[in-house]
């Protein structure tokens, strides 16, 4: 596999990473009272345990380009110390927080059946499919979006950014601009993550790892939609 086929075989799978019931979570369609549910399989399936997944990558990692990268996200995922001030599963709880949700549901989380299946698949391929996987999934599968084209090629449109006061929570569901410290800190470091994220991976994944490489982000592509498949249906809407 080239690096021409290896890039446009990431970015295939990243230009899918959409789903058919996110503008229902974004333009105020999902009553509040259900949001609580979308915030707390996010938070289980992956928010709350982000730090270490990206230190599975870092542990198995022998390069020490990689693993410089990869040190650099895992001490502001864990700490908030290049940006944030504090770490981000913690700012994560600002939205429900400011939403007035019980946080205590945060201390025990039963994920739903494709959730479940869903973080078997993110455990699996960062723990047994070697350093670049878990690389690859966490740095660019979870972390990304649909517009990852626009961090490789400047012609190509980047993630839109609306000014925080127009943000779907702050618009519709009353969410003060406070506890939006999540989105501030993304919009900090995000950029140099992404640009980081995509030139280790592109410059440092061998030749013989990427295929295995787009084939788990495949797997974690088809693993996320049948999630939010679950998360929208709990949420009462349907396709």
């Amino acid at each position: 596999m080239t690096r021409e086929e290896f890039l446009e075989g990431l970015l295939a799978v990243m230009e899918a990473k959409e789903h058919w019931a996110w503008a229902s979570f974004t333009d105020g369609t999902v009553a509040k009272s259900k949001l609580h549910l979308h915030f707390e399989q996010e938070y289980e399936t992956y928010v709350r345990d982000f730090p270490v997944l990206i230190g599975h990558a870092y542990v198995q990692c022998p390069d020490s380009v990689a693993r410089q990268e990869l040190a650099e996200n895992l001490y502001e995922e864990e700490t908030g110390g290049l940006a944030a001030g504090r770490p981000h599963p913690e700012l994560f709880l600002e939205y429900p927080r400011g939403l007035g949700f019980d946080l205590e549901r945060y201390e025990s989380i039963e994920l739903l059946p494709a959730a479940r299946a869903y973080r078997d698949v993110i455990d699996l391929c960062t723990q047994r499919r070697g350093w670049e996987t878990a690389a690859a999934v966490t740095t660019l599968f979870i972390e990304g979006t649909k517009y990852e084209r626009g961090e490789v090629d400047a012609a190509a449109p980047k993630r839109p950014e609306t000014p925080l006061e127009q943000h779907p929570l702050v618009l519709h569901y009353g969410l003060p601009l406070e506890g939006l410290a999540l989105t501030k800190a993304h919009r900090k470091v995000e950029g140099s993550h992404r640009q980081a994220a995509w030139k280790v991976i592109l410059d440092r994944v061998g030749d013989q790892a990427r295929p295995d490489v787009v084939a788990a982000m495949n797997e974690m592509l088809t693993a996320w939609k049948a999630y939010r498949d679950d998360v929208a249906l709990a949420c009462g809407l349907m396709r």
